[in-house]
Parts: C-alpha cells; sequence; structure tokens
C-alpha cells in the first residue's frame, strides 16, 4: 500500500463523476472569460444558490484543496505556505490553499485549468477558524476583489432559535444587495425558488443514496464518497439532480439484486473525520478482510432539506446548521450523531481517524469511542493521519492497527 492511492471505484456513476467534476471547472473558468463575476467562498452556505438564481459563478477554495491532493500538488502548495511561515501544525486545507495562490495558481498546467482569480470574495465571520483565516489571507491576495463580510452566530443546532434565524436572513439579504450593486445581476425571486427547489431536490436524492447503505451487503462504501461533490459545488443546479438521479437508480438497482461492494461481507465498518483525500484507496484496504466502510460522519452534512416557497429562510437555516454539524458541533451532540450512525447502518467496527489537520473534529473521539463500547458494544480503533499532508501518515503504522483490529472483530463475530 502507497501513502498516495486512488479508491477502487464499483458504482459506474462515480466513474462518470469526472466528466461532472471537469464541466464545473470549465464553467469556472469560462465565466471568466465571458466576463461573468466569480465569486469564491467557503462550502456549505446559503450563497451558493444565490449566487447561481442570480447568474454568478460559485468557487470554492476549500473544495479546492482535496483535488490538489488527489492530483499529488499539495507538497508544492505546502512548500510555498512553509515559506511563507505558516506552520505544519495548522490546517491542511489552509495550508494548501494559501500556497496554491501564492504559488501554482497561474501555471497553465493546473488540473482543470485551475482557479480562476475571483471578482468577489465572500469572507465568513463564522465556521471554522481556518476558513476564517483562509479567506483573510485571500484578500490580501487578491485586494481589487470586491468582499463581502458575513456574520453569522455561531450557535448548535440544538440551541438555534427564533432571533438567530431571523439575524441570518438579514444577512442572506444584504448579501443580495451588495451583490445587486457590485455585479448588476439583479435577483429573481421565480428563478431563486426554482434554485431552491433544485437544491431540495438534490438533498431528497442525496438522503434517499445513503438509506441503501443500510442493506446487507452494502451496495456502495465510503470509496465512492467523490460523489459528493455535486453536493458541494452544484447544488441549486439541474445538474446536481440529474447525476445524483443517475447515483440513486444505479444504488437502487444493486441493493435490489443483492450486489454488494465485494461477493463476501463479513463486517461492516463506519469511518470518523474526514477522508485521506491523497489516499482513497485506504478505503478498499478492510476488503481483504471482508469489511467494508458503510458510512461516515462526513457525508452528513451535505444534505439539508429547503422549503423552495421560503427561500430565503431556508437558506438562511442552511447557513446557520451546516458547519455546527461538521467542525462546530458539541461533543455530546458528536456522540449521539456517531452512535445513531452505528444503529442505523448495524456496524461492527468503528475507524476513528485522529486528523493533526483538523482538531475540532477530532475533539471527543476518546469519549465516543467508551460509549461505543459502553452503550453498543462495538470495538474501534484510532488511526493517526491528516486529511491533506501524507507527511503525517505512516502507511506502516496504519497496517499494523488496521490488521490488529479487522482480525479482532473477525474473531468476535465468529464467537458472537
Amino acid at each position: 500500500m502507497e501513502k498516495q492511492t486512488k479508491s477502487n471505484k464499483r458504482l459506474k456513476t462515480a466513474k462518470e463523476l469526472q466528466k461532472v467534476v471537469t464541466e464545473y471547472y470549465h464553467q469556472c473558468t469560462a465565466a471568466k472569460v465571458e466576463g461573468k463575476p466569480v465569486g469564491w467562498m467557503p462550502p456549505m452556505n446559503g450563497a451558493i444558490e444565490i449566487f447561481y438564481a442570480m447568474d454568478l459563478q460559485p468557487v470554492f477554495p476549500e473544495n479546492w484543496s482535496p483535488v490538489c491532493a488527489a492530483f499529488g500538488l499539495t507538497p508544492q502548495n505546502f512548500e510555498v505556505s512553509e515559506q511563507m511561515g505558516y506552520s505544519r501544525d495548522l490546517c491542511g486545507y489552509l495550508r494548501n490553499i494559501i500556497g496554491y495562490v501564492n504559488g501554482l495558481m497561474n501555471d497553465k498546467e493546473s488540473p482543470f485549468g485551475g482557479l480562476p482569480e475571483p471578482d468577489i470574495l465572500l469572507s465568513p465571520g463564522g465556521g471554522c477558524v481556518p476558513v476564517m483565516k483562509i479567506f483573510q489571507a485571500i484578500e490580501k491576495r487578491f485586494p481589487d476583489a470586491k468582499v463581502f463580510f458575513a456574520d453569522l452566530p455561531q450557535v448548535p443546532v440544538e440551541d438555534i432559535r427564533e432571533h438567530h434565524v431571523a439575524y441570518a436572513i438579514c444577512e442572506m439579504r444584504r448579501l443580495i444587495g451588495f451583490l445587486t450593486e457590485v455585479t448588476g445581476h439583479r435577483l429573481d425571486e421565480e428563478k431563486l425558488k426554482n434554485t431552491v427547489a433544485l437544491s431540495d431536490r438534490a438533498c431528497e436524492l442525496w438522503d434517499e443514496i445513503m438509506t441503501f447503505r443500510r442493506y446487507k451487503p452494502v451496495p456502495f462504501s465510503a470509496a465512492e464518497m467523490g460523489i459528493m461533490f455535486v453536493m458541494v459545488t452544484l447544488q441549486g443546479t439541474q445538474t446536481a439532480v440529474d447525476f445524483l438521479t443517475k447515483v440513486r437508480d444505479e444504488v437502487r438497482g444493486k441493493a435490489d439484486s443483492g450486489m454488494g461492494v465485494i461477493e463476501n461481507e463479513k463486517l461492516r465498518l463506519f469511518w470518523d473525520n474526514i477522508p485521506l483525500w491523497y489516499n482513497m484507496g485506504l478505503f478498499n484496504y478492510f476488503e481483504k478482510f471482508g469489511g467494508v466502510v458503510v458510512a461516515e460522519t462526513y457525508s452528513a452534512a451535505w444534505s439539508l432539506r429547503m422549503d423552495p416557497n421560503d427561500p430565503i429562510r431556508s437558506l438562511a437555516m442552511k447557513s446557520l446548521t451546516s458547519y455546527p454539524l461538521v467542525s462546530c458541533v458539541s461533543i455530546s451532540k458528536r456522540k449521539e450523531m456517531v452512535l445513531k450512525a452505528c444503529r442505523d447502518y448495524a456496524i461492527d467496527g468503528v475507524i476513528f481517524h485522529r486528523n493533526k489537520s483538523c482538531v475540532p473534529i477530532t475533539l471527543g473521539q476518546m469519549e465516543i469511542k467508551r460509549e461505543l463500547e459502553y452503550q453498543l458494544g462495538i470495538p474501534s480503533v484510532i488511526i493517526d493521519a491528516d486529511h491533506m499532508d501524507d507527511r503525517n501518515f505512516s502507511v506502516a503504522q496504519f497496517q499494523t492497527r488496521a490488521d490488529a483490529f479487522m482480525e479482532m472483530l473477525l474473531n468476535k463475530k465468529m464467537n458472537s
């Protein structure tokens, strides 16, 4: 097993994703050439649908980092950011994108032609701290870009109240006014409703796709996680709905015919934390033991149902709740989510990725580990790694821990 490996994909639609990804990035570069305003923003917020409804092009620098990891470009980007003084202890997304915009960005050989320079920046006042710092650095790199300083309260999902929603709605309307002023594009309410309807349909399809992972044998695994690309970049578009419809139909067909990821599924596994974007093949490693990663925490934040008849409120709620479902969630809520997923997907064992690049998502793993054993009798193992920087990942250590864990699970299964 190597540090840099791609996953073995079984879904035909997962293999078709390359075309969707390519078309999205070509759309981004074409927008710049054609004079359509390009805006850089963090993922998981209601501005995405507003941009598409106003005929503006959203670009996601955080999402570009996994692309860089997949193409082996992160070492060059890390070298640039570290020469600028950014510590290796900081978030890999932050170090990669700062290195990219100050290094490889103008390289015409970049994957998909690279990212177009931003005309607009949505600088968040919420989400995880590295995301906010990323955009502060990007503001300095692109001083001519018009900047919208967004502000949202950091509230756990379970504590959101009506006054928080009202404030978020005001921020949405302030954003629309800003975009109208700096681009000359006006928002058509009917187009926004249609965009939100498409986004809601994509979420409905995503939820349906995830339910098929409860089947035994499971029809697709975490190795196919790249399909969530459309949930990050293309929510509110017909492209996302069409692609996810194809995925749903293929997965449903496999589930109905009893076709699993592997011929003899013995162990159902859960992955906690962000994947290793430079080594998605790691998910296939467990298959030699009859193990399949059937669920993970990272896919939970991409589906938030919305009401097309009240689009602004829906997008305000999306902006309030998305980040708290991943990186700003309390330990008690994370524990509740992981235990529920383990019940729902009949999990035999949990793999905790102790992620050097994302401390907020890693916090609480030991407590969750204890509760899994105490409440559900589910064993778990901790893997030390990094979702972006392969210097913090030891293949030998991973294999030693994974092999021992899988053998223990098999023995437990045989004796139960």
